[in-house]
């Protein structure tokens, strides 16, 4: 249908909607069910079949079917059946890893869908833009992206940009008049606006004449169908690794099976022991294990109000050596209440917190009506009017819908008894320019019902000063002379120096009714007065800094509020020390980036800045050698966001835009949020370094037993299936639960990780060589002990070497989980660890204890005292190594 073509109520009939009040909560449900979901249909996923059976893939696995049909030709029925259920049960542990690493990602991918504000039952909510349908009536602002495809009913200024669609990269001007174009094109529509475009300026209603995959978007959607999920650094700096250690690892074991044919073994013997041997050596499964620590610890992330939109950073967060912050919302409540309004060199006081309408206002400590205050009403009913905030007062809740600062300014004017609902009888609101940030104002122009026009202008105080002529002083218009000037000036000190906000009003009479231009209309105002406000600190912010801090990470304030507020809040959070410097955005002005550069490690505090500085600051920190993360809630804010190492967008008060530019969304706006994500971002870094380095020392274990015995002409200290075994018991379980272990309490105290420190650093490759030759070695000689006791019962030293390599692994399994030794950890801490490392026990006791298994894994049961032996040689490389290493401290002490 061509809707640009129809009047505005004729297009309401035909969507069958209400303009006033939207649609009802049934109407919305059959129509869920007559047109579905607004999205777009994606490409075919992977059947769960053949996700499961591409854990079969791989090379070795498919050596090992072939082996298992030559042992099944051989008559070996018992060890093909075994190794067929081993392989088996380890693509089942594979898959379910992939199964919940890709739920994960697509629980992440709806948290991070835009959210839309459409109308229903009368009542603005917040919904995400799949719940729209046909007929639903939007609003949107500056930083929206538009959920579906709508006809404009009403704009303010309104524009968007649609290079998505058209690949114009210049905003279109909107209309919400019908259009009488032959041959449109989707940018000539200029009364539509299109699913997936970004509204950069202004506001406007709507009413969505389609969704989902009639959309304009959807007619295209395969240009949108997003690419499989990408590799972080990570997992390709692991995969890579993988491809080296599958060639070490083969390389090694065809040396065991050459030395094993040397030395008399069976070329079969041999062959299997090597193929089972090469399985158990390479980690194959390092990379899917990688992928659910990430995504486990994405989940964690989420349950902290931190939700991450790009894998990779969750790497970085660990290297964040900088914080830029956002003051309002993030350090503070975001619960703006005015508590001082100054005018005509008087000031009043305003009592009452948050959305509370019990407030008094008095002027030096006695009461007074704001109705016989001539100027006070004035202020209040001026900071109402050019307003676009809403307060909603249901039992449920009660919240303002809009910026929190105009809420401050309406709760004010609402405890003077001063009602939207009176105004709009008073007032028509006939234009409207919206809050700019470059501008740092918002301006309206209204009528009265004498039909006299008058403009009001609010904004940042210095801003409305330079445009202001003249001044209301005792009851009338006066020209701004240098003494007003002057007590304004010490006015909006005073209120700083409280750490209070201010917000300026001014306004001006117009004479006639032309339509005049936005720059015509904020020039030459008269000044009216100022209200005050205050957001307190968020109480834990403090101590995040202050973790921060300790953790190497320096947080810088940055904020568009008065100078001397910034400081007042920065002193207060403990944020500034002695020597920090406050920058104010017209001295960063007149900064090059090379002299910012300079100085950008001196400065804590920018105040007085627009979002065009943010991008200024990041680069000049990057240039520092600094990773920086940056936070951010506007459109102008997103170029500061996706230039940053880490951009961090505001999950309640944030745009689209900025949210889509970010790599991490808080759900709270909470600055303490930052510092969490931090330290779990650390932590799933270092979790991720424990279990490489457990799967990797408990490898090199294994290969080395079988190579040491073949050079010492020993018989098999393990046959193939007790390796298959190893590898399916000691590598599954306890390195999954390493990836959900707690951060060591020293996370925070430590430097931030260099980005381009590798997976080896801190002597990890060292650890995992010296702790596999200790492993290897106390199998080893185990074996020997009790096959140089019997050695006509080579099965019994099967078992014990058998016993003594899992005991091994699942004791090492816990010295992992620390930098230094095994008792620097509680190891109830981790109580998913302590229930993988039972079960493994379990398992193993198992196949030595149960009669049926006995003979297919080759096992016999040992006795109780062959028992201390195992375990004694099991503990003896924790015990060397945490000797070693408490020997290293005494020296140094």
């Amino acid at each position: 249908m061509k809707w640009h073509e129809m009047e505005i109520q004729e297009a309401a009939a035909s969507v069958k909607t209400d303009r006033d009040t939207g649609l009802s909560d049934s109407e919305v449900q059959s129509r869920y069910s007559k047109f579905g979901y607004n999205e777009l249909e994606e490409a075919k996923k992977t059947s769960a079949l053949l996700l499961f059976l591409g854990q079969f893939k791989d090379f070795m696995v498919l050596v090992l079917f072939g082996a298992t049909i030559i042992s099944a030709f051989l008559g070996e029925y018992i060890d093909a059946v075994a190794i067929i259920a081993i392989v088996l049960l380890n693509g089942v542990l594979g898959f379910l890893q992939e199964r919940r690493a890709e739920r994960s990602l697509e629980a992440l991918k709806q948290l991070s869908a835009p959210q839309v504000s459409a109308l229903r039952e009368g009542e603005w909510v917040r919904i995400p833009s799949r719940g729209l349908v046909p007929g639903d009536i939007v609003k949107f602002t500056a930083g929206d992206r538009i959920g579906a495809d709508v006809r404009l009913l009403s704009v303010k200024s309104l524009e968007i940009e649609e290079s998505a669609l058209t690949g114009e990269s210049l905003p279109v001007q909107k209309t919400c008049g019908a259009l009488k174009v032959q041959e449109a094109g989707l940018g000539d529509l200029t009364n539509m606006a299109f699913m997936g475009t970004l509204v950069t300026r202004g506001s406007g209603t709507g009413m969505v004449v389609a969704t989902g995959m009639k959309t304009a978007m959807g007619q295209i959607a395969d240009l949108l169908q997003s690419a499989g999920t990408l590799d972080t650094p990570l997992q390709k700096r692991l995969e890579q690794l993988g491809k080296i250690l599958i060639v070490v690892a083969l390389l090694l074991t065809a040396l065991v099976v050459g030395v094993g044919v040397i030395q008399g073994h069976s070329v079969y013997a041999m062959f299997l022991a090597g193929v089972s041997l090469a399985v158990a050596a390479i980690p194959e499964g390092l990379p899917a294990i990688v992928t659910v620590a990430l995504a486990l610890g994405v989940q964690r992330m989420i349950r902290q109000k931190s939700i991450v939109r790009k894998l990779p950073a969750v790497e970085t967060l660990g290297c964040a050596s900088v914080i830029c912050s956002d003051k309002t919302g993030t350090m503070t409540q975001n619960k703006m209440t005015v508590t001082d309004i100054w005018s005509e060199g008087r000031q009043w006081k305003v009592t009452g917190t948050g959305l509370d309408l019990s407030g008094a206002f008095t002027f030096r400590d006695e009461p007074v009506l704001p109705k016989n205050e001539k100027a006070l009403q004035q202020l209040l009913t001026f900071g109402m009017l050019c307003n676009t905030a809403h307060l909603i007062d249901k039992e449920e809740e009660k919240r303002i819908d809009g910026d929190p600062t105009e809420g401050a300014l309406l709760i004010a004017a609402m405890k003077a008894g001063i009602t939207r609902e009176g105004l709009e009888k008073k007032f028509t609101i006939i234009e409207e320019f919206p809050f700019d940030s470059s501008r740092k104002r918002m301006s309206v122009i209204a009528e009265d019902t004498a039909g006299k026009r008058f403009v009001v202008t609010k904004g940042a105080p210095d801003v409305l000063l330079s445009l202001s002529r003249h001044v209301l002083w005792e009851n009338r218009q006066q020209h701004m002379a240098s003494s007003h000037e002057q007590r304004i000036k010490e006015s909006i000190e005073s209120m700083a120096s409280k750490a209070l906000r201010t917000i300026a009003i001014a306004y001006k009479p117009l004479h006639g009714s032309h339509k005049i231009s936005q720059e015509e209309a904020e020039r030459d105002l008269v000044f009216l007065g100022l209200q005050g406000m205050i957001d307190p600190p968020r109480p834990e912010v403090k101590q995040a800094i202050k973790e921060c801090r300790a953790a190497g990470i320096k947080t810088v304030m940055i904020t568009g509020d008065h100078v001397i507020t910034a400081r007042a809040i920065a002193r207060q959070l403990d944020l500034l020390p002695q020597n920090g410097k406050v920058m104010e955005g017209s001295e960063l002005n007149r900064l090059s980036d090379e002299e910012l550069e300079q100085i950008a490690d001196d400065v804590y505090v920018f105040a007085r800045v627009s979002p065009e500085h943010k991008l200024k600051i990041v680069k000049a920190l990057q240039k520092r050698g600094h990773i920086v993360a940056m936070t951010g809630d506007g459109v102008n804010d997103a170029p500061a966001i996706k230039a940053a190492d880490i951009g961090i967008a505001m999950g309640i008060t944030g745009t689209d835009v900025a949210k889509e530019a970010s790599a991490l969304v808080l759900a709270d706006d909470n600055f303490a949020t930052i510092k969490s994500a931090i330290k779990e971002g650390r932590n799933i870094y270092e979790n991720i370094r424990k279990f490489i380095r457990y799967l990797l020392a408990s490898n090199v274990g294994e290969i080395l037993v079988m190579l040491f015995a073949m050079l010492l002409a020993l018989p098999l200290p393990l046959v193939p299936i007790q390796i298959l075994w190893v590898n399916l018991v000691t590598d599954g379980l306890p390195a999954m639960a390493l990836g959900l272990d707690q951060p060591e309490g020293n996370l925070m105290n430590r430097k931030p990780r260099h980005p381009k420190e590798g997976v080896f650093a801190r002597k990890l490759g060292w650890k995992v060589i010296s702790r596999g030759f200790l492993i290897g070695g106390a199998t080893l000689g185990a074996f020997l002990f009790i096959y140089s006791r019997d050695p006509e019962n080579l099965a019994y030293a099967q078992t014990v070497a058998f016993s003594t390599l899992v005991m091994a692994q699942l004791i090492h399994v816990f010295d992992c989980r620390s930098e230094k030794s095994i008792f620097d950890r509680n190891p109830f801490e981790n109580m998913y660890l302590v229930w993988a490392v039972i079960s493994s026990v379990i398992l193993m006791l198992a196949v030595i204890y149960y009669p049926p298994l006995q003979p297919i894994f080759k096992t016999v049961p040992i006795v109780l005292r062959d028992w201390v032996l195992i375990l004694g040689m099991a503990s003896l490389p924790t015990f060397l190594l945490a000797g070693s290493l408490l020997s290293a401290k005494g020296k140094k002490a």
